[in-house]
């Protein structure tokens, strides 16, 4: 008898893989944000200085290099991020329910931090606030100065890439956490096998005992057993019609011819 217990085989539903492809979505849109932030930070640092250049502002010569060096901080880290967010898809794949909670921890950041830096560009970044001093430049001179230095492109396509990163980022979160999604991540149950024929028994958790080599079964015959004949006698072929060996002398009650009598 066997006692066998095995993991059953999970197949993996659409909406975790849909979700791990929606990871990777916003993986590539951040690696495409830092392409586009490292090909026109430069020009917005140039651009800072020369509307900050002449005012009494404290420290206005390094308005430029703070943003510079906040900015190409920032492109990086979510993209370290959204690395990690790939890295963890690859994990949900596999039905690990602890990459599916990292992802929430991360994600949730992610969508703060995307989140944040839309509702920022939304409301014109430096020129949210008006003036920005008594003597220093006004929000419209730094917005004219900005459009001037950057492509007319690059704020477009950061703000599109900014709303496609925020949704599926969103949507991928939401779909882990579907039911079909619990199922697939719960821990599965052994399922019990019926024994094989033939086998010989195991119990759960200790070593089966092999036969012992050398020692053949022994199968049973249908009549008696034979017996085999000893290696240290020798066979004797019969003897040929006709001899009589000594002790072939018929005994004296049997019929036949009467010995003559010596007397």
């Amino acid at each position: 008898m066997v006692d066998s217990q095995s993991t059953p085989a999970r197949q993996r539903p659409s909406i975790v893989s849909i979700s791990s492809y929606l990871l990777f979505l916003f993986l590539a849109c951040q690696v495409i944000s830092l392409i586009i932030t490292l090909s026109t930070i430069g020009k917005t640092r140039d651009a800072l200085r020369d509307a900050y250049a002449g005012s009494n502002v404290e420290n206005a010569d390094q308005v430029g290099d703070v943003f510079y060096a906040i900015g190409l901080g920032s492109a990086i880290l979510v993209l370290l991020l959204a690395v990690v967010l790939g890295v963890l898809a690859l994990f949900n794949n596999q039905g690990r329910n602890g990459a599916r909670i990292t992802t929430w921890i991360v994600g949730g950041i992610m969508v703060c931090c995307v989140g944040g830096g839309l509702l920022s560009n939304a409301a014109g970044g430096f020129t949210a606030g008006g003036e920005t001093g008594a003597n220093g430049p006004s929000s419209e001179e730094v917005q004219r100065r900005l459009e001037e230095a950057l492509p007319s492109w690059a704020t477009a396509v950061s703000l599109l890439l900014g709303v496609i990163s925020l949704i599926s980022l969103l949507a991928a979160l939401i779909l882990l956490a579907m039911p079909k999604a619990n199922a697939f991540f719960r821990k599965p149950t052994a399922a019990w096998e019926p024994p094989t024929p033939g086998a010989s028994y195991q119990a759960p958790g200790q070593p089966g005992y092999p036969q012992a080599p050398g020692q053949p079964g022994y199968p049973q015959s249908s009549g008696e057993p034979g017996y085999p004949q000893s290696s240290g006698e020798p066979s004797y072929p019969p003897p040929p019609p006709g001899t009589n060996r000594p002790d072939d002398t018929p005994p004296a009650d049997r019929p036949g011819s009467t010995p003559p009598s010596t007397s």
